[in-house]
């Protein structure tokens, strides 16, 4: 697949808000599989919880209804600046589309200007535009490294993401410790090695030196 390609394909699902938009209640839904769990959904402790769960799980993945051009807004500016800028340590909650059980952590995101910059607090909103939707994370990073592409056509750019996933935690394996580190190299940082040991460097090493 050409590089071109992949981008394209990369866009399609960066973008999922272009598609169709679902609304439609699920709380009976939940309420038949706290019966098929041997559960008595009519008790009091549970009497209301499908509705607080469906109303949970679309607070958890309100990013189906938000978009990154809503996210970024007019916090485009042009600056001349052309050393990297680098975001750290931006908290983010979401869930395994493969057992629906939350992963969190924390993202580093850097770039390098090309005559643009991006107000800061974008930078966290893009992140939260894709970290509240149903995702595996080596997707969420690319997203994340696509969307500050797209928006300020940079030098390049680089996003790592650390997260702990309950699906390890709980359940199967059951390692409480275990993280997984995941990276999106665009532009000059996947083809320059001293902008790449810079940012690689700021981003797993930054919480050590302080």
């Amino acid at each position: 697949m050409s590089t071109i390609k992949a981008h394209e394909n990369r866009t399609t699902v960066t973008h999922p808000e272009l598609g169709p938009s679902h609304s439609e209640p699920f709380a009976d839904k939940v309420r038949d599989i706290l019966a098929a769990l041997g559960e008595n959904p009519g008790r009091e402790g549970l009497v209301k919880t499908p509705e607080r769960v469906e109303s949970s799980l679309r607070w958890l993945t309100q990013g189906y209804r938000m978009s990154v051009e809503d996210a970024v807004g007019d916090a485009v500016f042009e600056e001349s600046h052309q050393s990297m800028i680098m975001v750290r340590d931006i908290e983010l909650y979401s869930m395994c589309e493969h057992h629906l059980l939350p992963f969190f952590g924390r993202a580093h995101v850097a770039y390098i200007p090309d005559g643009k910059i991006l107000g800061l607090s974008k930078v966290a909103r893009i992140v939260d535009v894709f970290a509240r939707r149903l995702q595996v994370q080596e997707r969420l990073t690319d997203q994340v490294a696509d969307a500050v592409m797209d928006v300020l056509r940079p030098t390049g750019v680089g996003v790592v993401i650390e997260a702990a996933h309950f699906c390890m935690m709980m359940r199967g394996v059951e390692k409480q410790n275990s993280r997984t580190v995941t990276s999106a190299l665009r532009g000059i940082f996947r083809d320059d090695s001293k902008t790449r040991v810079e940012f690689l460097r700021l981003a797993h090493g930054g919480r050590d030196n302080q």
